[in-house]
């Protein structure tokens, strides 16, 4: 046992180095990339200062990377575990820790990042960059729900906006676009069934919904 052990820290611990030094050296291609999509995120907040516009630039621009870093980080090291532990419950159980730390990690990031946005946005522009962070998901699943569920009541509206407002939080700090998505569509299972115990025959309300649209679609057409 004792010599398992020995070995399984050993074979974090390589991991881990050669992860680190991998990151010592930023690709300069991904720092294009995280500045180029920062940019775009900046470019619609209309900034009047050329400073303000590239501090809040680079602000979120390291934070791509900074995340990047902790979930390639993460990954590697649960890599390593599926290399080098054969049993399953062993191997489950250092993932999972793992996976916690990184999460305590990643969490930390995202409260001093909201902090380093403060000091150079409003609430109303930090609201601008976790939608462009997140595709704007969260306004097209609000104008989704009232669209198709036209008769809801301020208090369903609001139980919606508040799950996707958390599920924006969660998706910002995803590392892919399958990741982000992945969070918005287990808070709009979330909605469903809250709107299923509502009385809403979800199925019904979505056929009627899309035959609105293409109505919608044709008479455009005339």
């Amino acid at each position: 046992m004792k010599m398992f052990q020995k070995n399984l820290v050993a074979v974090l611990f390589l991991a881990i180095c050669s992860n680190v030094v991998a990151q010592s050296k930023v690709d300069p291609e991904y720092v294009k990339v995280t500045n180029e999509r920062a940019q775009k995120i900046v470019d619609d907040l209309k900034l009047n200062s050329p400073a303000d516009q590239l501090a809040v630039r680079d602000i979120i621009a390291e934070q791509y990377r900074s995340l990047n870093k902790i979930q390639d980080g993460r990954d590697a090291k649960i890599d390593a575990v599926k290399k080098s532990v054969t049993d399953k419950e062993k191997q489950q159980k250092s993932i999972e820790k793992i996976k916690n730390s990184a999460d305590k990690e990643i969490l930390s990031l995202h409260k001093s990042y909201l902090k380093k946005l403060s000091k150079k946005l409003t609430n109303s522009q930090i609201v601008q960059v976790k939608d462009g962070m997140t595709y704007g998901v969260l306004p097209i699943t609000v104008l989704g729900y009232n669209d198709m569920l036209p008769n809801l009541t301020e208090a369903q509206k609001k139980y919606i906006y508040d799950a996707l407002v958390e599920a924006r939080e969660h998706a910002m700090d995803g590392g892919s676009s399958k990741e982000k998505h992945a969070w918005f569509g287990k808070y709009k299972g979330r909605i469903n069934n809250y709107l299923s115990k509502q009385g809403y025959d979800l199925n019904k309300e979505s056929a009627d919904w899309h035959k609105r649209l293409e109505e919608r679609e044709k008479n455009k057409k005339k």
